[in-house]
């Protein structure tokens, strides 16, 4: 050997952290402030504090880049955090946010409309409503446009009539009055002529670009000056909605033409008061009407030019044209009259009685009221809308309509649902502002009708849900009482448990309401029915019942759905019900215990179904669980969570992804983390034993239960404390073997080190000395197997650094092992040793030489007479050997055969030219030595001062501060040293230090 280490005898806190002592002057995480203060004309003085010292200078532009340099938001923000600036811009227009400018752009045009309560709305200088819209209490039209293109479809042959598509028209000047008048009415009858062409066999996308090129024909006559053109557009654009050749798609053809009309009659509107010049009284001055004017402010020209617009309406000569472009242009009459839109209205709903087919007429008054409710505050004419509905109800299911229905190839079902849009709107509108007694009366003339299954629909969907919740036993009686044809009383029921899920009934009617409900629906006869009722009213009865009711409810289900393997058709809807079941309910444990659950979930024989359900009920379980100190010890809980944790076990292999795998196990460790049967150990252990045997192919599951086990046997050695009786004793040497079988189970060669140390720490604190080398002695064979570089969050990141984090934690735990009998003096380091090496270390990294330093740290630590820490009950190796020479010498070999090791690393790097890792690791060896090594050895003297010769020779490759503070620290050990020959030796060494220096 080239060294001759003897270890000597020092105090326990004689180097303890002196190296790392350093005085700061301010906290390190304190934030650095820099102030720049200058006065108009001259530069002022500049006072900086960084961490609390303070400097000063004349050149303020110098110390003003020297502050932005420090943060580069300070250039953005003026010296203030983002959130800060952000929130100081939004005083200006500027600084707000796209939503906010567009809000407040519009508060100046839109009127602001009153709360639900009536009260105004205060950032809005208290403008009154003007119309049934801006109050605010019924869904926009907008919002319902797109739910009705997507589901009126069709996949039939449309055809479109028009003559405006494939070109623009002759337009002949016209110099007189005359001649213009003359042509416009040329205009108006060229229907009877040849220029109008039908396009036939559009499908329904192509119908729909038809439909978007008339909008936009009727925008660029309009701005061509081609008054005329744009009315004729209008006009045949209303006749498309006379044609139901293609029934199912006519609520779609009724939104697309109507935002046609809408935008026609908006631009009559404007053109109108951009003609109406406004003279203030008393004055000259000429300026555009104001937003709110009357029709005494119109100047008579404008009036006049308005009128003609409805005598050229007028003089149409169909009905449905007629009605709907005087529809689209009524807004128009505020020039002419103050109270007319009332008159108006009432007019044209009467004018609608005209329209023999009940599907196109209910659609006129869904945009006779549209329109009406944008443009006053007058519900008369929507009342008077409905009485006309409901006076012709019966036509809906005459022969005629049944014929056309068969002609058309679609069910009664498919024919009324045409009508819910339009009804819809109508009846909302008409429970505005409505009493409860009205609303009454209503229901009362709506259920004496025959077949009134669609008007009781519609009033579900569009009367306030209160109301319906209120009265949720009343309609119970009736749905299930009145006729249903051309609807199912499923449908009914399944819409009546939607609103009762969200607005509950008082609490006297709830449980007749589920009673009586679940009775008819019970009753059906129809499978498919009843499944989706049930997944309506399972939320309603998880959230205001109790176990009981649960659990008569999920009976209910099984006995539908058992009979002939139904349940195979309607995964969907269990999926659903479950789901509701688990997330609503208060008591989910007890929900997890009910009788039928389980057997509901074994109705899922499709693995995939299965799986997602099985993930979705742990899911609601952890969110419900997840803020709460709940436990789980009943039987019945803990084996139906073990059954659904079985399922997702089951369905991992290695096709998994990575992310499925890790939701799967946090999931099943959250139940692992719940399940505490409190001061039943020997129950708790037989759990993980079986936890154990079903989750076998989750590694984090595993882990959890090595977790919960090793704290198992910690809680018994604390309640015992520290005092085993033979019953304990046996016990936490069952949960040890437990961890030293299950961890080899685990795929990750890191997790498996962690753990085989962790639990034999446990272990070895429950005095367990032969399961603790057991763990040790796999955890280091296991360094061998560690790969260079592993994957993690999707990069590459070497394990070098978990490997000599591994080996300082197990060495300051081998301080206190002791050694045993049968292997010889310090068999688990030699052990450590023997297979650190075998680990691919880079051919340039420091790590193993690391290492050896703090192996050299623990064998000063083992040649001590009394160890710094030990364990209760476990003899640890200084009281065992007693400081016996033949275990000293031992030591002082094994101290030698590593130093040789990082003398031979020494030579390497010096090959290799690595002037700085070579001065660095000879200064570490050097502190190794003089604070651990007897110096009085004439070879460990010589190797010291050649070690700081080797540091001192490249010590432009070191901080000086470094060479400084060693200095300091060899003076300090040759200060407090009780050895004699060992102090004489320091303050020698100290003198050939000073020298190089």
């Amino acid at each position: 050997m080239a060294t001759e280490w003897v270890c000597v005898q020092r105090q326990q806190d004689e180097c303890r952290r002196y190296l790392d002592q350093f005085k700061v002057l301010d906290h390190p995480l304190k934030q650095s402030t820099i102030t720049v203060l200058e006065s108009r004309g001259t530069r002022g003085k500049v006072s900086t504090t960084a961490n609390g010292v303070s400097l000063s200078s004349n050149n303020s532009a110098a110390m003003s880049a020297a502050a932005l340099s420090l943060d580069p938001l300070t250039i953005a923000f003026d010296g203030s955090d983002p959130l800060s600036q952000f929130a100081k811009q939004q005083s200006t227009s500027l600084g707000k946010d796209p939503l906010s400018r567009m809000a407040a752009e519009m508060e100046s045009s839109v009127s602001v409309p009153l709360s639900p309560l009536g009260s105004r709305n205060s950032l809005g200088k208290g403008k009154e409503p003007t119309n049934l819209l801006e109050l605010d209490l019924i869904e926009p039209w907008a919002a319902r446009r797109g739910a009705i293109l997507n589901k009126y479809t069709t996949s039939e042959k449309l055809s479109i009539v028009t003559s405006f598509l494939t070109g623009g028209e002759t337009i002949k000047p016209q110099t007189t009055m005359s001649e213009k008048v003359k042509y416009r009415l040329e205009q108006l009858d060229d229907f009877d002529d040849g220029s109008v062409r039908q396009m036939l066999d559009l499908s329904q996308q192509e119908y729909v670009v038809k439909i978007e090129q008339l909008n936009h024909e009727l925008v660029q006559a309009w701005n061509q000056d081609q008054r005329v053109k744009a009315l004729k557009i209008a006009i045949q654009c209303s006749k498309l909605l006379s044609d139901t050749s293609v029934i199912q798609f006519y609520p779609s053809k009724f939104v697309l033409i109507t935002d046609i009309l809408d935008i026609f009659g908006r631009l009559v509107y404007d053109r109108l008061r951009t003609k109406a010049d406004y003279i203030h009284p008393g004055t000259r001055e000429v300026t555009s009407l104001p937003e709110s004017f009357t029709p005494d402010m119109v100047p008579e020209s404008a009036k006049e030019t308005c009128q003609n617009w409805f005598y050229k309406i007028a003089s149409i000569r169909e009905l449905l044209p007629r009605l709907y472009v005087e529809i689209a242009i009524l807004r128009c009459y505020s020039f002419l009259a103050q109270d007319e839109f009332g008159l108006a209205l009432r007019r044209l709903t009467k004018m609608i009685r005209g329209i023999g087919d009940p599907l196109v007429a209910i659609h006129a008054r869904c945009y006779l009221c549209r329109v009406g409710m944008s443009l006053t505050l007058d519900r008369t004419y929507i009342g008077e809308n409905l009485d006309d509905i409901l006076a012709v109800y019966h036509t809906i299911f005459n022969g005629g309509i049944r014929s056309e229905i068969a002609r058309h190839r679609i069910t009664l079902n498919g024919y009324l649902s045409l009508y819910l849009p339009a009804l819809d709107w109508i009846l909302q509108g008409v429970a505005i502002l409505t009493t409860d007694n009205q609303l009454d009366d209503i229901l009362q003339r709506c259920k004496e009708k025959k077949n009134p299954a669609l008007l009781l629909q519609s009033m579900m969907q569009s009367f306030r849900s209160d109301f319906i919740a209120s009265r949720a036993t009343h309609f119970v009686q009736i749905l299930s009482s009145i006729s249903v044809e051309g609807l199912s009383r499923g449908q009914l029921f399944r819409l009546l448990g939607s609103i009762l899920s969200h607005t509950p009934p008082p609490t006297e009617q709830r449980a007749v309401v589920l009673a009586s409900a679940m009775k008819t629906i019970s009753s059906l006869g129809n499978v498919e029915e009843f499944m989706q009722c049930a997944e309506m009213w399972a939320q309603y009865t998880s959230q205001h019942f109790g176990l009981k009711e649960i659990d008569t409810f999920l009976g209910q289900v099984l006995q539908q759905m058992t009979p002939n393997r139904l349940y195979e058709q309607h995964y969907h809807e269990l999926q659903v019900i479950v789901d509701k079941i688990v997330s609503n309910a208060q008591d989910v444990h007890g929900v997890l215990a009910l009788d039928n659950f389980l057997p509901l979930l074994e109705l899922f024989q499709k693995e995939t179904m299965k799986l997602e359900v099985c993930k979705n009920v742990l899911t609601s379980y952890r969110n419900a669980t997840a803020g709460d100190n709940a436990l789980i010890n009943d039987p019945i809980v803990t084996n139906a969570l073990m059954y659904i944790s079985r399922v997702l076990n089951d369905s991992v292999n290695a096709l998994t992804g990575e992310d499925e795998r890790r939701q799967i196990s946090g999931l099943v460790c959250h139940f692992i983390r719940k399940v505490d049967f409190g001061r039943d150990f020997e129950q708790q252990l037989a759990f993980y034993v079986e936890a154990r045997s079903v989750l076998s192919n989750l590694d984090s599951a595993l882990s959890t239960l090595i977790h919960s086990v090793n704290r198992l046997a910690t809680s018994t050695r604390r309640i015992v404390k520290g005092q085993h009786t033979q019953k304990t004793a046996a016990f936490v040497k069952a949960c040890a073997a437990y961890c030293f079988i299950t961890i080899p189970s685990i795929i990750d060669v890191r997790t498996r080190m962690e753990l085989y140390l962790q639990s034999g720490q446990v272990a070895l604190l429950n005095s367990c000395l032969q399961h603790a080398d057991s763990c040790f002695e796999a955890a280091l064979n296991l360094i061998p197997e560690m790969p260079r570089m592993v994957e993690t969050d999707g990069k590459m990141q070497s394990t070098e650094g978990f490997i000599k984090t591994f080996v300082v934690n197990f060495l300051s735990t081998l301080v206190i092992v002791p050694d045993n009998p049968t292997q010889g003096v310090l068999y688990l380091l030699r052990l450590l040793l023997e297979v650190v090496p075998k680990y691919p270390f880079e051919s340039t990294s420091s790590m193993l030489s690391g290492i050896y330093l703090h192996v050299l740290d623990f064998l000063s630590v083992a040649a001590q007479e009394v160890y710094p820490y030990h364990i209760v009950n476990v003899i640890s190796n200084d009281e065992l050997y007693g400081s016996d020479p033949k275990f000293i010498a031992e030591v002082n070999e094994l101290c030698c055969t590593v130093c040789d090791k990082l003398l031979q690393h020494l030579k390497a790097l010096l090959e290799s030219n690595a002037l700085r890792a070579q001065s660095e690791l000879a200064l570490d060896l050097f502190l190794k030595i003089i604070t651990g090594a007897d110096l009085s050895v004439d070879k460990m003297f010589t190797l010291t001062v050649n070690l700081w010769n080797l540091a001192v020779k490249n010590r432009s490759a070191i901080d000086p501060k470094q060479l400084q503070t060693v200095v300091m620290y060899t003076e300090h050990l040759a200060h407090i040293t009780q050895v004699e020959s060992q102090r004489q030796c320091l303050w020698l060494l100290l003198d050939k230090m000073k020298s190089r220096m």
